[in-house]
């Protein structure tokens, strides 16, 4: 990904869920917060509406619930306060440096390097930026960092109770993975897993295709479909391309084939685009491109122990929360492949009453995307 002074871009996101309903009963969920993890739902809060009886454990915990779960069991949430975070693309040299000063956020990145097998602290603190910014490191360090940057909140003043507020999250295509084990769907060491395994498949997968990325900045969303299908009349099939990230408005990524983002971005002006900028990435994330990862995905999320999350996680597919921990597998594994619906997420928490956000990790690209949607919205940046 890249973003420029005044863009914002990304480079990582439908598939079909099925619902399992169950009786009705009413959820206890109660207040612990864990010596390595997250807190868990409000002392005796209860949610009437939910059919599934368990308890929400934090990150780094392997305990679970097994019981049937309503899929839409947070389909009328109404949010107030909401964890962001951030995507590949948001890595910088230097980044994990202040949670240094926080044992518990420090702690991450210990845990962190036993599971990549090397140091991936002195990566994200000293680069090179070459190394960072390849996909099979830059979405661990993210990930990594992201959840440290809660730690680092945690530990201030007021922190936690600014956790205990949040009741819902979500996160930019590999932040959805953060936003997940935020809400204790599965263990740090878990979603590190996941996280690894799915940057070297999404690498692979581009090695395997000559295809690229390019934001359109200055369209709508419809103007840049019109763009694509002019371009796609002038490639063959393997070249196709197609809108990979609905960011916001006036700011569209495009992934495909080689020929077909070069014809797009030769079209972008006579479509009155204001610019086109390629990604630095590896391939055409987002679309069938990327095909050869999902297989890889979908072993690795069967077997894993995912939960019902303790809050609302928004989906990058359809933007919306779900609760069965299998349809959130099958999500997940064809994420990679859809196209990634974060403009309609931020609409949604925005007219459904959002109050305030907290984007979490490195860079401010959500909360350039949050501010350009709406200019008065409260958001407020927590790096590490």
């Amino acid at each position: 990904m890249l973003f420029s002074a005044f863009t914002i871009n990304t480079t990582e996101s439908t598939c079909s869920s099925t619902t399992m309903s169950c009786s009705s009963s009413t959820l206890i969920l109660p207040s612990v917060v864990t010596k390595n993890g997250f807190r868990r739902f409000s002392s005796k809060q209860q949610l009437d509406k939910s059919r599934v009886f368990m308890t929400s454990i934090s990150v780094g915990s392997r305990a679970a619930a097994s019981a049937v779960v309503d899929d839409a069991l947070f389909a009328d949430y109404k949010p107030t306060n909401a964890f962001l975070f951030p995507g590949q693309g948001a890595q910088a040299v230097g980044m994990g440096v202040e949670a240094q000063k926080v044992p518990a956020a420090a702690e991450l990145y210990k845990r962190a390097n036993e599971i990549m097998g090397f140091d991936l602290l002195d990566i994200c603190i000293n680069g090179p930026k070459e190394k960072l910014d390849s996909t099979v490191l830059s979405q661990p360090a993210i990930y990594v960092t992201s959840l440290a940057a809660v730690e680092m909140l945690r530990a201030r003043e007021g922190g936690q109770l600014i956790i205990d507020s949040v009741d819902v999250t979500c996160g930019l295509s590999l932040g959805e993975y953060t936003a997940l084990a935020f809400a204790g769907a599965f263990s740090f060491e878990d979603g590190l897993k996941l996280v690894k395994l799915r940057g070297e498949a999404m690498q692979d997968a581009a090695d395997a295709a000559k295809s690229a990325m390019v934001s359109i900045i200055g369209l709508d969303s419809d103007k840049v479909q019109q763009l694509c299908d002019a371009a796609n009349e002038e490639v063959d099939e393997a070249n196709k391309v197609q809108i990979a990230n609905f960011l916001c408005p006036g700011n569209y990524a495009v992934s495909g084939g080689v020929k077909g983002i070069e014809a797009v971005e030769a079209k972008a002006k006579s479509f009155k685009a204001r610019m086109t900028v390629r990604l630095a990435v590896a391939g055409a994330f987002h679309t069938s491109f990327m095909n050869p990862a999902v297989s890889r995905l979908e072993t690795a999320l069967g077997a894993t122990e995912i939960r019902t999350p303790r809050i609302p996680v928004i989906s990058n597919v359809d933007a919306q929360p779900h609760a069965d921990p299998d349809t959130i597998k099958k999500i997940l594994a064809s994420q990679v492949t859809s196209p990634v619906q974060w403009e309609t997420t931020i609409k949604t928490l925005l007219t459904k009453g959002l109050k305030k956000s907290y984007e979490l990790g490195p860079g401010k690209v959500i909360a350039g995307i949050v501010k350009r949607m709406d200019r008065g919205a409260e958001i407020e940046n927590i790096g590490a």
